[in-house]
């Protein structure tokens, strides 16, 4: 078997290495754009995933604790954490086998990305073609506008001049730009500094709030209500579920099959992020996060804060190219413009894809709940349904179990072990995710819609105070009289 896993390797790499060096001359320009631009290594893959994976949610997970209760937060956490880890480890491996049938069949992929509808269309037919690019699809769009929202409701807390509907007017022009990034080959250094930014992010909130203290009178009543537990539980299926890029993440490795175990080890780096942040800013300020899904809110003010809000401001640009730059893909296919070598005619032709996802993110500016409802109603099929019932459904026969380029893991019962993994997964995200949190998540949305409006200029921020009169003076009163 090992030779087999070899010779399928060599299969899967050969022309995609051929494909990325081919015509490179070795100048200063090609070793600098190599070190800082395009890369392809497993480590490249590592900083990609880690850093999409926590992004903005990390501000909303001390949210999602307050109306969960700290033990639910960590179980939580750490649960969907391996389930996230493990439908990542079934994408990769339907990718390679996908991958390796066309290069078998002398399919050449110099200037086209594969993405995952291709591959549940290769592997299962247009049907699941269909299903699979829609959610996927849409999970992206409502991504990308979770993060205009998200640069909007933090730089309010640094200048509050200006209302957060004008700012995401603002940050969509500026996110707009990154229809010039070609693919996830380019997205090296932003990677990297994206990773160093959350890094920073999460360390700030953990030791502010053990500085600040409990404030006075902290309460953690969570949970208290059905509907903000399966809120807060869903929002964490959400935080484990941005691998909807992983097909376009691997593809731009060197070697695809390296890819099996760097979600997992992502995932164990942004535990150590989110589990201390969450907690601490939670032991700080119990409920009063229920009304404040950004933690930046209840912070104080200082140089630390405003580093941070910067750093994540530049983080959610970067975390918005992630997820809208499969969306560019997909667009770019539709309208043939996919091969095409220029990549300003490619640029352009991408623009269109940015207007709804500005429009969107002016419409439900609610940052927080539209987490958890993007989390239930999409994150729950893309992520975690569909890869888990495609892997059952790609191997069902004997057959296609013995000529797998992958075999699943001995020491989780091969086969068997798979499947009833994947089994359960289906039953629990349906019945959990899907099922309750959908529920949940849609009351809380509605309610959003119904205390602030839709279009609303400035979600959650605090009334303006208002100036209080001058004391009117009475020169000739005579305070004394009538005594």
């Amino acid at each position: 078997m090992e030779n087999g896993e070899k010779a399928a390797e060599t299969v899967v790499v050969g022309n995609y290495v051929e494909m990325e060096k081919d015509g490179k001359a070795s100048d200063i320009k090609s070793k600098l754009s190599d070190m800082f631009w395009h890369g392809g290594s497993a480590y490249d893959a590592w900083f990609s995933c880690a850093s999409n994976q926590v992004a903005q949610v990390l501000l909303t997970l001390p949210y999602s604790f307050s109306q969960l209760g700290m033990l639910s937060g960590i179980l939580f956490q750490l649960f969907y954490g391996i389930l996230g880890s493990w439908t990542a480890y079934l994408i990769s491996i339907l990718y390679v086998e996908y991958r390796t049938r066309k290069e078998r069949e002398k399919v050449n992929f110099r200037n086209h990305v594969i993405q995952w509808f291709e591959v549940l269309d290769g592997l299962l037919g247009k049907h699941w073609r269909n299903v699979g690019l829609a959610f996927n699809c849409t999970f992206l769009l409502f991504g990308s506008v979770i993060q205009l929202i998200a640069c909007a409701s933090n730089i309010y807390y640094i200048n509050d001049n200006l209302d957060k509907r004008t700012w995401t007017y603002i940050f969509g022009a500026c996110c707009a730009t990154t229809v010039f990034i070609p693919s996830f080959h380019n997205y090296r250094i932003w990677s990297f500094l994206g990773l160093l930014m959350t890094t920073y992010t999460a360390w700030y909130l953990t030791i502010a709030s053990i500085l600040h203290g409990q404030v006075q009178g902290v309460k953690h009543s969570g949970p208290s209500k059905l509907v903000l537990y399966f809120t807060g539980a869903t929002n964490i299926l959400y935080t484990f579920g941005g691998h909807a890029v992983t097909v376009e993440i691997m593809h731009a490795m060197w070697k695809p099959q390296k890819f099996k175990s760097i979600y997992l080890f992502a995932t164990l780096y942004v535990l150590t992020l989110t589990l201390p942040s969450a907690s601490a800013v939670y032991w700080a300020f119990g409920d009063l996060l229920l009304n404040h899904s950004n933690s930046f809110a209840l912070l104080p003010k200082n140089l630390y804060r405003d580093f941070a809000v910067v750093l994540m401001l530049i983080h959610q640009f970067i975390t918005f190219g992630f997820a809208c730059t499969p969306l560019y893909f997909v667009w770019e296919k539709l309208i043939g413009m996919h091969e095409c070598r220029s990549m300003c005619k490619r640029a352009a032709a991408r623009l269109p894809v940015v207007i709804p996802i500005w429009f969107l993110a002016i419409i439900f500016p609610f940052f927080g709940p539209i987490n958890s409802t993007v989390g239930s109603l999409l994150v729950s099929f893309t992520v975690y349904i569909i890869p888990a019932l495609a892997h059952i459904f790609t191997f069902r026969s004997s057959a296609a179990r013995e000529n797998a380029v992958e075999q699943p893991p001995r020491f989780l019962g091969r086969w068997t072990g798979a499947f009833t993994i994947n089994a359960f997964i289906v039953v629990w995200v349906f019945i959990v995710g899907f099922g309750f949190g959908g529920w949940a998540s849609m009351i809380n949305f509605v309610h959003q819609i119904d205390t602030f409006g839709l279009f609303t200029k400035c979600y959650q921020c605090p009334p303006p105070v208002m100036a209080s009169p001058p004391p009117i003076s009475h020169p000739h009163f005579n305070h004394t009289h009538g005594l």
